[in-house]
């Protein structure tokens, strides 16, 4: 086949971005940006915090026009299309507007007749959506009421409201657990079979690389497109995994940050997974048929740690922190100004027993017990409503538990609220913050609450302010902050009187792998101090960060272990080395199998 013939056997794209330009005042949010979007697949867009993906996923829509260039929807032109581009393209953006006091049935018949979907054609249109989403068990339930990941599978739903040629998804997989992610995937798999183009923008990576192409956005330009595996590959002989000293790996991690050899680097359960600088491959290494070989100071690295060295295939979210220059390093400033931690009782820093929460006749937590030592990093994980962050409320003295009990250091949060509180930070699952007040407001409000005052407040608020480098967000209200340095904020305010024990409740929801890192060397240099973490998550890599993992179904404790431990129950012929993510999928479905056989 000539390059001609291809070129005409080729499907036209679904979207066309040809030379955009886009600014907001003096600030250029797109900079000459040009893709093509093809029909029948699914595109992903990605890129770290204000790279720009919101505002081209709006022009997509026609919500935005350019300045310079143009988009092509559809076959439309945004600039000219007007309403007929709403017709053709479905929309759902990160807070989708879904009427929480109407009910789901209410929700899609608003969204039709929005949609100008002829009431005849509704009941087939709306018996198909049920089908695709299984949310015909919940038709007459409030939206407010449903799970996280149910308010997904409706804002899916009504995005898909006269069947678009062109769908676009604006991180639709922030706060959903990894059950209903699959479910997204399933419905989104089937869309783009159909022939409809679908573009996820998402932060995370694990997502992206599920995609036909990647759109890779940095401060408006477009640093890479194409197949997921072509930009992983670029990182072949430079992936290694150090193995071998458990309770040792954050120690590990910090001194093979500091070696000028390694570019990047996380926890992987019980082991270190780094990624090394392209210079400091031998020559052709990357093309070599041989094993690699780890540079010297690796490998003494390793034998100092009595740990094993081996290569390691890298992973898509290492390739996007190397594109973008590396991890943020080891080092912590906001571990360097924490004092030690001396605790009388480190074996037993928080600890619950039979706690159980009720709301009327639902039980929302059920008889969970564990104990966490200090200086561990203890997961709470689990599905959507399965009872995570009201344990975590318990713990945190924020609930009352209807029975059992709750200590933090040694203080019974029932007999000694007040100050057993003044020992933990807490930063909830959205960020605790208080949206009338600003940046340095929210600061300085949570240092009185914390019992700080006069020179020692101003010191430790400036201190953070520095550490975090939030100077030119101080005046502005959280909203208007960018979602990193929200993260920055809420966190400054729940370490801001030097807690023995941090709560972190889904502290990384949403943002992207370069700030996860960032934020994860914070929490390991802490813990390293002696603080005491317990942290929620959804994000299944993350819960690698952690030592210990309980994870919760149906308000119950069912698996409690090291992460190595809890992926070895998932192992199989078929899947020898699993994932967290498909060993939490593979224990919940072994759980709820033995419950119908019950």
């Amino acid at each position: 086949m000539t390059a001609a013939t291809a070129a005409a056997a080729a499907p036209a794209p679904a979207v066309v971005v040809d030379g955009v330009v886009k600014r907001f005042g003096k600030q250029v949010a797109l900079q000459r940006l040009s893709a093509r979007i093809l029909p029948g697949q699914i595109s992903a867009l990605v890129g770290p915090d204000g790279a720009g993906k919101t505002t081209l996923m709006r022009m997509m829509a026609g919500l935005l026009l350019p300045d310079e260039g143009r988009v092509v929807v559809a076959g439309l032109d945004s600039a000219r299309a007007g309403d007929a581009l709403a017709d053709r393209v479905g929309y759902m953006p990160q807070r989708f507007g879904l009427y929480e006091d109407l009910s789901v049935m209410e929700n899609l018949r608003l969204y039709a007749n929005l949609r100008s979907v002829p009431g005849a054609q509704q009941p087939r249109l709306f018996d198909k959506i049920f089908s695709f989403t299984q949310l015909a068990p919940f038709a007459s339930r409030l939206a407010g009421k449903l799970s996280g990941g149910m308010k997904q599978k409706l804002g899916l739903a009504c995005a898909l409201m006269a069947t678009p040629q062109v769908l676009l998804l604006d991180e639709p997989g922030v706060g959903v657990d990894p059950l209903s992610r699959r479910d997204l995937w399933r419905m989104v798999r089937a869309l783009s079979g159909e022939g409809m183009a679908v573009v996820w923008a998402t932060a995370y990576l694990d997502e992206a690389e599920q995609c036909a192409s990647v759109f890779f956005l940095h401060e408006g330009k477009l640093l890479y497109s194409g197949a997921p595996w072509q930009l992983t590959r670029r990182l072949q002989g430079r992936g290694w995994l150090l193995r071998g000293a458990p309770r040792q790996q954050r120690a590990l991690l910090a001194d093979a940050l500091e070696l000028p050899e390694v570019s990047d680097g996380a926890i992987q359960g019980a082991a270190v997974r780094l990624v090394l600088r392209q210079s400091a491959l031998q020559p052709d290494a990357a093309a070599s048929t041989s094993a690699p070989q780890a540079p010297a100071a690796l490998q003494a690295l390793a034998r100092k740690a009595g740990a094993q060295l081996r290569s390691a295939p890298a992973r898509f979210e290492d390739a996007f922190v190397d594109l973008l220059g590396g991890g943020p390093g080891a080092r912590s400033a906001l571990a360097l100004r924490m004092p030690r931690v001396v605790l009388e009782r480190p074996d037993s820093v928080v600890a619950c027993a039979h706690l159980t929460k009720r709301f009327g006749h639902f039980a929302a937590t059920e008889d969970v017990s564990f104990t966490v030592r200090q200086g561990e990093i203890f997961g709470l994980l689990g599905a959507n409503g399965a009872g995570k962050s009201t344990t975590f409320k318990m713990l945190c003295g924020l609930l009352r538990p209807t029975s059992g009990t709750a200590q933090v250091v040694g203080l019974d949060l029932a007999r000694a609220p007040s100050q057993a509180k003044m020992q933990l930070g807490y930063m909830a699952q959205k960020f605790s913050l208080y949206g009338l007040l600003s940046a340095q407001q929210n600061l300085e409000y949570a240092a009185g609450a914390y019992g700080l005052d006069g020179a020692a407040r101003r010191q430790r608020i400036d201190e953070l302010v520095q550490i975090f480098q939030m100077q030119r967000y101080l005046r502005s209200a959280p909203e208007e902050m960018p979602l990193g340095f929200r993260q920055r904020l809420a966190l400054a305010c729940a370490v801001i009187h030097n807690p023995a024990v941090l709560f972190l409740d889904e502290p990384t929801s949403g943002v992207d792998p370069v700030t996860r890192r960032e934020f994860w060397s914070h929490i390991n240099a802490l813990v390293r101090q002696g603080v005491t973490v317990l942290v929620t998550t959804h994000f299944m890599e993350e819960a690698e960060y952690c030592d210990r993992v309980a994870i919760l179904h149906k308000a119950r404790v069912i698996a409690l272990d090291a992460p190595d431990q809890i992926k070895a129950r998932a192992a199989s012929v078929a899947v020898p080395e699993p994932g967290m993510e498909q060993a939490f999928v593979h224990l919940l479905q072994r759980t709820e199998e033995a419950a119908a056989h019950a």
